[in-house]
């Protein structure tokens, strides 16, 4: 098996948190691409064939820009932290009408403080949590089934943000 990211991926990654700086990001965005990009965009499209056994309907898209890997610049304009770079890879695999990071998919994140990956959608549109929340109404068994069941449970952990009582119009 190929080895995609490697000690001086990490390196680079607690390098890019301890210097967070534009100028220091374009000293060092060789080893960026060398690293971080080059490998992950590897990742993708070697991952794209087996991602077609688990669902035709999910994309790998090796593209630099638009594609799978999330971009390294961070958005700042609402945000306190003004450090312009992220400091982990992030990866997805969405769902072939997706658009943008709330499509439903597949995440892959890479960090120095630990890796995981995720499914599912992250912070769902309205009309799309109100159709999940009744699909699990109508037939809350089949929902405890499907995350009660020794596979599930051996394999993955439910985690993420809570609501501390029902949304309005759904019973506790």
């Amino acid at each position: 098996m190929a080895a995609y990211f490697t000690r001086a991926t990490f390196t680079f990654l607690k390098d890019l948190t301890e210097n967070n700086k534009r100028e220091w990001f374009h000293e060092n965005k060789h080893r960026y691409e060398d690293h971080v990009r080059s490998p992950a965009i590897r990742f993708i499209t070697d991952f794209g064939s087996q991602l077609k056994s688990l669902s035709e309907q999910f994309r790998s898209d090796p593209r630099t820009v638009g594609g799978s890997m999330f971009r390294i610049h961070r958005d700042t304009r609402f945000s306190k932290d003004k450090t312009p770079y992220k400091t982990f890879i992030g990866i997805q695999f969405r769902h072939e009408l997706g658009k943008d990071a709330h499509a439903p998919g597949f995440y892959l994140h890479i960090d120095r403080g630990g890796c995981f990956a995720g499914a599912g959608m992250w912070h769902p549109d309205s009309p799309s949590l109100l159709k999940i929340r009744e699909a699990i109404v109508e037939d809350p068994k089949a929902w405890k089934r499907s995350v009660s069941g020794k596979r599930f449970r051996d394999s993955y952990v439910l985690d993420g943000d809570r609501l501390k009582r029902p949304p309005k119009g759904f019973d506790p």
